[in-house]
């Protein structure tokens, strides 16, 4: 009775944060995306998480580029909302030296399903609690979706958002790093 209990508990939890995150991007009031002055005691290409396939994809593959990070999962109305603006911009930049991935909490049969209705043009990786744990050190104190982390050409931290993230806000970031 104690567990399931918990685990009502825990489910409840969960379930608001989601409905909060969707409330803020549905009447706009998720603050601004904001330049970030921390160094995390992780560094991005760190990161090492299984693609659709179960093969592992290190993010170090993409050094020298802008990288703009995506925590998401298909459960969330919020994530799926800025799917298609990150891939139109990442379609615009992908010769620029900018780099999009998705690191879903979520797992390969639910992502792949998700991709037939609503296809994305960068990396879907599979994340679980301990890639939730990365985003906490790089802002995402709250644990909570979608969470999006910009970085700059050498890796530092350039801006994170919790929230839905819109396009126009993304590419001036995008815009001002490549112009660095």
């Amino acid at each position: 009775m104690k567990h399931l209990r918990l685990g009502l508990i825990l489910g409840s939890f969960a379930l608001i944060a989601a409905v909060a995150g969707y409330r803020f991007s549905m009447f706009g009031q998720a603050p601004k995306a904001r330049p970030v002055a921390m160094t995390p005691d992780i560094s991005i290409y760190e990161l090492s998480l299984a693609n659709l396939t179960g093969q592992r994809e290190s993010l170090g593959q993409w050094r020298g580029k802008v990288l703009v990070v995506n925590y998401w999962a298909t459960w969330c109305p919020p994530c799926r909302e800025e799917m298609p603006g990150f891939s139109r911009l990442q379609d615009k930049y992908r010769d620029k030296n900018v780099q999009f991935v998705g690191i879903s909490i979520d797992d390969a049969a639910k992502i792949i399903e998700f991709q037939k209705e609503t296809p994305v043009s960068y990396p879907l990786l599979i994340g679980d609690m301990n890639a939730m744990e990365s985003s906490a050190k790089f802002g995402n104190t709250r644990l909570a979706l979608p969470f999006t982390a910009v970085f700059d050409q050498q890796g530092a931290l350039f801006s994170t958002k919790l929230g839905r993230l819109a396009e126009f806000e993304l590419e001036s970031q995008i815009k001002e790093l490549m112009s660095r």
